[in-house]
């Protein structure tokens, strides 16, 4: 397995269930074989282009240790020990070739997000998530071949009758990592990190609230 992405002795702060810092810090490998809570940020990109309003998903990576190949956030990244959100906002620039400040992202809230689809994997995260707005296709970003496996632009529409009318798929443009092309793809309902919490939907009603100009915008 490819460690390029992820360094299993790299150290998290172990958290409690509400987000408090339990004083300890582990390696990455022992806090996902213990099911430690530990903090992450999820920055998801949005907006208008020609073909109208979309959100757009990452590929995980093949390597991933968890959830490979699945589209989730368009951006996700640990905070590493020691680490605040707006320090861990590197990982814009890391995954996707753009730097954006915290400042510029909407906060639409926490999630507590639970993944075991791995045996010997306990992956228990607080997410902190934002809305990005770029009202540009995904051809301006620069995904890192070492980060994710590509960008996934799905009109904002599509995402969310996948999840709220039950459609099992959508025509999407997806851009890979070392690429500069966006290619006509097709999207299924089984792809997707959703979870039982049906995060996509949940981020693509903020996205459109948002879009909306919503005084107040959550996931």
């Amino acid at each position: 397995m490819s460690e390029r992405a992820q360094d299993p002795t790299e150290l998290f702060d172990v958290l409690t269930a509400e987000g408090q810092p339990t004083g300890h810090a582990k390696k990455r490998a022992d806090v996902h074989r213990d099911g430690d809570w530990h903090a992450s940020i999820h920055v998801w990109v949005f907006g208008i282009d020609r073909g109208g309003p979309y959100l757009a998903f990452q590929r995980r990576g093949r390597f991933k240790d968890t959830l490979p190949l699945k589209l989730d956030a368009t951006v996700g990244g640990h905070l590493r020990s020691g680490e605040t959100a707006e320090q861990a906002m590197r990982e814009v620039q890391e995954e996707i070739g753009r730097s954006v400040t915290i400042g510029e992202l909407l906060p639409v809230g926490i999630r507590l997000g639970v993944s075991e689809d791995v045996p010997g994997i306990i992956d228990r995260e607080i997410q902190h998530v934002f809305l990005w707005r770029v009202d540009e296709p995904l051809s301006v970003f620069a995904p890192n071949p070492d980060e994710l496996d590509s960008l996934v632009q799905i009109p904002l529409d599509d995402v969310l009758a996948i999840f709220g009318e039950g459609i099992v798929a959508a025509d999407a443009l997806e851009l890979c990592a070392g690429s500069a092309i966006l290619t006509p793809t097709l999207i299924t309902r089984s792809e997707f990190a959703a979870g039982i919490d049906r995060y996509p939907y949940r981020v693509a009603i903020a996205a459109s609230n948002a879009l909306r100009g919503d005084r107040y915008v959550s996931i």
